[in-house]
């Protein structure tokens, strides 16, 4: 049986010095995989490459096993959720309806999504409160709301928890983990918060220099490290737990 989503031999240079080569990566549907490492290893290169706004120069990107006939098709398929929410100018509703409008669904469609995630996310409230007015919190529940209002085949988040305080960060992680509970929804989250990556990850992945060098089920991954750099990224990430090469 094919993966749900998968990637192979994706290169992409982007540095003299730094080059982004993921040999193979997979997720199964409804599976999370949450890709942990230190700023400047090409986490957030890798989830752009994926979103297609960076164009690698060889690789092969296949959902549900076929490769999209075109970046549009693709594109349709995924949505993105981005350390900084991004939000236009406008209310919280036009923020969350502005992809489905976009793609031309019936304004009934549009307002039964935009209602449901806004109640889903606890910011019904805030429908027509201005974005730029949000919390940081608040502003990431609108941005995650937009993104899963398209019902997306694959979901990718970079970094969206790293600027909020810890109790907002702690709700969201809370509500989250019961959204993917409900919908499925296969997701890739990145993120140089390993005990975050623990925490929302079905599947945990390590990326040192451009390449993800371990793969497996969190705890395994934690007990057992690939490796000396390995072992020497994880025990500078979580300096208290003992980790073993």
């Amino acid at each position: 049986m094919k993966p749900w989503f998968e990637v192979r031999d994706l290169y992409l240079p982007r540095a003299p010095h730094f080059t982004l080569h993921v040999e193979h990566l997979s997720l199964e549907r409804g599976e999370v995989l949450a890709i942990v490492g230190p700023n400047g290893c090409g986490k957030s290169t890798l989830l752009l490459a994926l979103a297609h706004i960076l164009k690698p120069v060889q690789g092969e990107i296949r959902l549900n096993g076929h490769l999209p006939a075109n970046d549009l098709a693709y594109r349709r398929q995924i949505a993105l959720v981005l350390q900084d929410a991004l939000l236009l100018n406008t209310s919280v509703w036009n923020n969350v309806t502005l992809g489905l409008r976009f793609r031309g669904l019936p304004r009934p469609e549009v307002r039964r999504r935009a209602e449901y995630w806004l109640e889903r996310l606890g910011i019904r409230h805030l429908a027509h409160w201005p974005a730029t007015k949000l919390s940081g919190g608040e502003a990431q529940r609108v941005s995650l709301a937009r993104a899963l209002a398209l019902e997306p085949a694959l979901l990718l988040l970079d970094e969206p928890f790293a600027a909020l305080d810890a109790p907002t960060r702690e709700r969201l992680y809370t509500d989250l983990q019961a959204i993917w509970r409900e919908t499925q929804t296969t997701t890739l989250l990145v993120t140089h918060d390993l005990e975050e990556a623990r925490r929302l990850g079905t599947r945990l992945g390590i990326m040192l220099a451009g390449r993800i060098v371990q793969m497996g089920a969190p705890e395994e991954v934690l007990a057992r490290a690939a490796g000396e750099q390995v072992g020497a990224y994880l025990k500078h990430s979580h300096p208290k737990r003992a980790f073993n090469p």
